[in-house]
């Protein structure tokens, strides 16, 4: 056979056409996968409120609940890539309906679970369901509203992808409180059956689909065990020390391996329907775009991982009031949106994402500087505003780079990749800053302590004030003399913990200035300006 005749076809500039839909069903399609999108990130992250709940309800240990949330990830990470070709194979309007509904049945069967082993399994067909909804959401978004409207379309995108991880833990914490936990899960099933019903009514299938391809279930299997081993040593890694744990190794090598023959046959000349078209990396705004997402979502998810535990384990915040003081930065994030939406038509998209990780710059410095064992809760508004407001400005131009000159027909695939890239880069993060924690608050207690001994004379002034006190309130002698010095130890440690979160701050500091480089890599943006009506 000629070699250039199995040759995947070079993939065509972008095709400027939109589905043409009256304003009115534009709005209803709008509308319909929004409500699957928000329902698929909200539970991400309304369930790990929850998960206490769930440990003494089903008698599991830290150790096994932890699956319910890593059994979720692994299964929505392993799809994502594959959405564009489940789009084309399905129809994507098929796919998502199918999605929709597999969705909002494991929803159900999560509420109802009476096991952890029943949890756990209805957990990952949730992930799987679940793993279409951003993709395909953005995908048909892109497809429906013509060019000059595609800014707008992807701030109303941006405002349910950053709005729902904002409130979920707020939700989920009123729902377990009030009712309990199999609530988080079964407020899904009138959004999902809604979510379902204007799905089938209303949204066209792609007139750009490429047929349905045949299945690679080589590259399908590959990517399986790659993506699945790598998911789990980054969720369970930390737990069991790293490398120093052989299953770990076990996994590194399964990731290792697992992507690296995937990346080989993905990439033949011979494979003529890969399961994933890493071809489309070769559009160099796609690439630096699916780079800049790492970095960016390792930056902002782990801003709300990090000071949640700050507020929790350091000033004693209850779950549900450290998830309100979160609040101003989706909204923040949220007042953007529209406006970001309609300068991404009139202002060079590269400007706006620098300006809007100059600002997340400021707002990361800002947390390194107010971090201290007493700070009051109020002190956080400032930067939480500013780091709402410079995610808002930087997710819109960052989508419109990354998938506005693609060809819609590998809008599927574009936007499958670019996805992953975006929870890959949550995932690092948090796996990343969790080692970071327990590493830096080993070292800075160690540094401290010896600062604090008995032959101090501040010390000793210290501990007889404390003592006497204790004295003075009846304690007997002998725990009077021993109950200063567990004070003085959670001190350290609690100096250690705050210096320790300030050494984070810094870090993701210096990864937002740098990830401002990548902007030049970026080509010249010619698109970003309103054609005359």
């Amino acid at each position: 056979m000629n070699r250039a005749a199995t040759t995947t076809p070079a993939i065509p500039k972008a095709d400027a056409s939109a589905l043409v839909l009256p304003l009115g069903l534009r709005a209803i399609v709008t509308a319909a996968v929004m409500l699957a999108t928000m329902m698929e990130i909200l539970d991400s992250t309304i369930v790990n409120v929850a998960l206490p709940d769930m440990m003494g309800n089903l008698g599991a240990t830290l150790d096994q609940i932890g699956w319910v949330a890593t059994g979720y990830i692994m299964a929505n990470v392993v799809i994502l890539p594959l959405t564009g070709w489940l789009s084309d194979y399905f129809g994507r309007k098929k796919y998502l309906a199918y999605s929709v509904l597999i969705f909002t049945i494991a929803s159900f069967g999560c509420g109802i679970s009476h096991s952890l082993g029943e949890l756990i399994l209805w957990r990952v067909l949730q992930g799987a369901g679940g793993a279409a909804f951003i993709s395909t959401a953005q995908a048909t978004l892109m497809e429906i509203y013509p060019s000059h409207q595609r800014g707008f379309a992807q701030a109303i995108f941006g405002m349910g992808v950053i709005l729902a991880p904002t409130f979920g833990p707020v939700i989920g914490g009123v729902l377990t409180q009030k009712y309990s936990w199999p609530w988080v899960f079964f407020v899904n099933i009138p959004v999902g059956i809604t979510a379902l019903l204007l799905i089938l009514a209303f949204v066209p299938d792609s007139g750009l689909s490429r047929g349905k391809r045949q299945a690679d279930f080589v590259g399908i299997g590959l990517l399986a065990i790659g993506l699945g081993c790598l998911q789990a040593l980054l969720e369970q890694g930390e737990h069991y020390d790293w490398f120093s744990s052989s299953s770990m190794k076990q996994l590194a090598v399964g990731a290792v391996v697992g992507l690296g023959i995937f990346l080989w046959w993905e990439l033949r000349s011979a494979n003529e329907h890969p399961a994933v078209n890493l071809r489309v990396l070769k559009f160099r705004n796609l690439a630096v775009a699916c780079v800049y997402a790492f970095v960016f979502s390792f930056v902002l998810f782990g801003v709300v991982f990090i000071l949640p535990l700050f507020l929790q384990n350091v000033q004693s915040f209850p779950p549900l009031e450290a998830g309100i003081i979160m609040i101003p930065s989706g909204i923040a994030a949220g007042c953007m949106m529209p406006l970001v939406g309609q300068l991404s038509n009139r202002i060079d998209r590269r400007i706006l994402l620098g300006v809007g990780m100059s600002i997340t710059v400021a707002s990361v410095y800002l947390f390194r500087i107010t971090l201290a064992p007493q700070t009051p809760a109020n002190s956080f508004a400032l930067p939480l505003i500013l780091r709402g407001a410079g995610a808002g400005l930087q997710f819109v131009p960052l989508s419109l780079l990354a998938l506005d000159t693609i060809n819609p027909k590998y809008l599927g695939d574009s936007s499958g990749i670019y996805n992953l890239f975006r929870q890959l880069g949550k995932s690092f993060g948090v796996a990343f800053i969790v080692t970071l924690i327990d590493q830096r608050e080993r070292y800075h207690f160690a540094r401290l302590a010896p600062s604090i001994n008995a032959y101090n004379p501040q010390v000793q002034q210290f501990l007889q004030q404390m003592q006497q006190s204790f004295t003075m309130r009846g304690l007997p002698v002998d725990k009077a003399q021993l109950a200063p010095y567990g004070i003085v130890t959670r001190m350290v440690q609690q100096q250690a913990a705050v210096q320790t979160y300030i050494d984070i701050f810094y870090l993701l500091t210096i990864m937002c200035i740098a990830s401002l480089g990548l902007l030049f890599f970026f080509k010249k943006d010619k698109g970003h300006q309103a054609p005359a009506h």
